[in-house]
């Protein structure tokens, strides 16, 4: 066997690897070969050498994560005045909504209504206000659902408010039936302002996405 096997052998013995040489065959021909022993000194000092080198100093990140942490972390007196806030709203459209739905119930059941109302007209106001009922208990349920909501809600509620005070004012309706419309309004001012909150959380969660890691 020549001196390049050997030598292959060594250099594996010194990595840690199994030579493909005995043990005893290696050290017998590294004691009669000067050139090979030397060889074997020269290249377990570079790898000693390589092994105890030190290491690449690396900058001190400390200061530069700290400061590009947010001041304020998730959650926190902030989330849970937010929880406060979504819970105090779906429990008030909850309320308006099961209230709405009992005004509407007599109208629909016995088709009689305020001021003599025709028994169809009588039905159709039943149904606007359980449909409105309705609309109020499923945002309640779903906050999700607000955004869609809002634009019959709103439309209802601004011409309902608009034709009230021209009724009002020409006599054509009483006071306190123009009274019961404002359980109508509280539950559209519920809605829109979940809706609100949810476009915030919306526009958050989007700004979060585009900053850069």
């Amino acid at each position: 066997m020549q001196c390049p096997a050997f030598r292959e052998a060594a250099s594996a013995r010194l990595d840690g690897e199994s030579p493909a040489v005995p043990g005893a065959e290696l050290d017998a021909h590294l004691a009669a070969c000067p050139a090979c022993a030397a060889w074997v000194a020269d290249a377990a000092t570079v790898t000693r050498r390589a092994r105890l080198a030190p290491a690449p100093p690396v900058p001190d990140l400390t200061v530069a994560v700290l400061t590009s942490l947010p001041r304020r972390l998730p959650g926190g007196a902030a989330a849970a005045r937010a929880r406060l806030v979504t819970s105090v709203l779906r429990l008030a459209l909850l309320a308006v909504g099961a209230a709405q739905a009992l005004l509407a119930w007599p109208a629909l059941v016995t088709g009689t209504a305020a001021m003599s109302a025709p028994v169809h007209m009588a039905h159709e106001t039943g149904a606007w206000n359980l449909a409105a009922g309705t609309a109020f208990l499923a945002v309640a349920v779903a906050p999700r659902l607000a955004a869609g909501a809002l634009p019959f809600l709103g439309t209802f509620a601004v011409l309902l408010t608009l034709l009230t005070a021209r009724d009002l004012g020409a006599g054509h309706v009483h006071a306190d039936r123009a009274v019961t419309h404002l359980l109508l309004l509280g539950g559209v001012a519920l809605v829109a302002a979940t809706a609100w909150r949810g476009r915030r959380r919306t526009a958050r969660a989007v700004s979060a996405e585009r900053v850069p890691a």
